[in-house]
């Protein structure tokens, strides 16, 4: 990986391949699970580097992050206007962006009145989607 001093982007062939797998995806995925369709695509990246390439990815802003039920890290790419708090089915994985205003509000007045700087935060909402919960395929568009 070639890292700046301060873990800036620096575009290589390999972090522009784990950017197209992570677009070319739909919904979120893991790192291992992208680092199976680079291969399977004969992509030779290694496992490593996917996971540096996703935290740098995390850090610059261009990726929204989820656990599933394991805690395993799942990750998307960022809207262009934006992160998303999403609502995420712990059955079958649907994952549905949700109108999250009120969040981004709070955040700022905290940010505002304790005194802080460049505040992030995550908000993981998880339930059990219609579809799992009266058992016919499930929410998830692949289903």
């Amino acid at each position: 990986m070639h890292e700046t001093a301060r873990g800036e982007w620096r575009p290589t062939p390999q972090r522009a391949a784990v950017l197209e797998a992570l677009r070319a995806g739909d919904g979120f995925v893991s790192a291992q699970a992208l680092h199976a369709a680079l291969a399977a695509d004969g992509v030779a990246v290694g496992l490593t580097t996917v996971y540096r390439t996703l935290r740098l990815l995390e850090t610059a802003g261009r990726v929204d992050v989820v656990r599933d039920g394991d805690g395993e890290r799942l990750y998307r790419p960022r809207p262009d206007d934006g992160h998303r708090h999403y609502l995420v089915c712990r059955e079958c994985g649907l994952s549905l962006a949700v109108d999250a205003e009120e969040v981004e509000r709070w955040v700022t007045r905290i940010q505002r009145d304790i005194g802080f700087h460049a505040v992030t935060h995550t908000l993981e909402l998880t339930g059990v989607c219609d579809g799992c919960l009266s058992g016919t395929a499930g929410g998830r568009p692949d289903a």
